[in-house]
């Protein structure tokens, strides 16, 4: 008798299989949800929001408008200088969702091409870049983003961002690095090295397109760390500059005014952190789940 033998699972049909994975997964679908609510938010925040985000809203119909309490007319309330609270938020989003993505690139750059050279070369290569992440991972992750931000006197946004990419990398870098090791002695680089292929060619065409679902992963749950580090260093005063909406800045000037009870100024924009970052978390979790069939039920 022959061993029959199993049918070929094409690559639509895996991707369909982890679709239905991550769509039973009902806090993967929640983190999708309010992940798309966030991008959206920030794309239309100029017709969401009700007021001008920098528009100082002193006096309203006879009645002081600063410090609002939340109401019908301003729902998140309005701050010191009248601004209205949720259309602040609302833009502040494009600030959070712009250094996550910016800085999420700048480290595919870097820790990407680091961690495939590292994996697929070994050796010396391979102990040297393994010697630099585990230099960088050896300080705190915050406090060495800050001491690259205080280099410069005025940092502006971009410096913000490639600053936590420079420094992000490493995370990146070591799963790269330990998708490379595990494929580097499979069948089909053998062949291509046989073939005479390049090594650039091995890397990129043939090893990494296999390793970059839990590239996608990384990533993604490193969306939410990278905003909680944009909203840290804004509340110290190296991220976004007044006026600009940002949510560690509003959180950075509503505080002194929570014992005055005027805790929306300062808890809202906390809200909007909060909830953008357990939507990535979620999502990130969800892709893990979907994409490693060794987690597959």
């Amino acid at each position: 008798m022959t061993a029959e033998k199993k049918p070929k699972t094409s690559g639509a049909s895996l991707r369909y299989e982890a679709w239905l994975r991550f769509r039973r997964n009902r806090l993967a679908m929640a983190g999708l949800v309010m992940a798309v609510t966030v991008i959206l938010g920030a794309i239309f925040a100029s017709s969401l929001a009700p007021y001008d985000p920098f528009k100082q809203l002193i006096w309203t119909e006879g009645r002081a408008v600063r410090l609002a309490a939340p109401s019908a007319e301003h729902i998140m309330g309005t701050d010191l200088y009248g601004r209205d609270i949720l259309s602040r938020v609302l833009f502040g989003a494009r600030i959070s969702l712009q250094i996550g993505i910016f800085a999420t690139v700048v480290s595919l750059f870097i820790g990407v091409p680091l961690g495939a050279l590292a994996g697929y070369r070994g050796g010396f290569t391979d102990d040297f870049i393994s010697w630099i992440i585990n230099v960088i991972f050896a300080f705190p992750f915050f406090l060495f983003v800050l001491a690259v931000v205080a280099v410069f006197q005025n940092p502006s946004m971009s410096v913000v961002y490639v600053a936590i990419g420079l420094v992000n990398w490493v995370a990146i870098a070591r799963v790269v690095r330990a998708q490379f090791i595990s494929l580097r002695d499979r069948e089909f680089v053998e062949a291509a090295r046989a073939l005479g292929l390049p090594t650039w060619r091995i890397i990129f065409i043939h090893i990494l397109p296999n390793a970059l679902a839990p590239v996608i992963v990384q990533a993604t749950l490193g969306m939410g760390s990278i905003i909680m580090i944009e909203a840290g260093l804004a509340f110290l005063g190296f991220g976004a500059q007044p006026p600009t909406p940002s949510w560690g800045l509003m959180i950075s000037e509503g505080q002194k005014y929570l014992g005055l009870g005027k805790w929306w100024w300062a808890i809202f924009p906390g809200m909007a952190i909060t909830y953008t970052v357990l939507a990535f978390n979620f999502l990130g979790d969800g892709l893990r789940d979907a994409l490693d069939v060794r987690l597959k039920r």
